[in-house]
């Protein structure tokens, strides 16, 4: 069974940064493509950003310019570096591995951004 474990949220001002962690088990992560979502109370989750097994990248315009995708396959772990952060972006930030069959979510993690 694939388990994701998101780590990194936490409370930062507007104009900070944060880096989210997501860890996979499992030994087979460097072929899957992964992403980055999140959600607000009483809205349809976001997807923010994606990365393929070769590292094809694609961003939401709403953080295309602030937000940087990545992933570390030695680590199983993918990474989303966030700058310039902004009250609207206090939300859930979750991730997501995507197989052939199923997808798979990490709990979440809380990000706040609020002065």
């Amino acid at each position: 069974q694939v388990q994701l474990v998101e780590s990194g949220g936490g409370l930062v001002q507007p104009g900070g940064s944060l880096r989210l962690s997501c860890a996979v088990s499992g030994n087979r992560f460097a072929i899957y493509a992964m992403a980055w979502y999140r959600q607000v109370p009483g809205e349809q989750r976001e997807l923010l950003a994606s990365i393929t097994s070769d590292t094809f990248i694609k961003y939401s315009d709403s953080v295309k310019g602030r937000f940087t995708i990545s992933r570390d396959n030695a680590k199983n772990t993918v990474f989303l570096q966030m700058n310039s952060l902004k009250p609207e972006d206090t939300a859930v930030y979750f991730c997501k591995l995507a197989t052939a069959n199923a997808d798979y979510w990490g709990q979440g993690t809380q990000v706040t951004v609020s002065s």
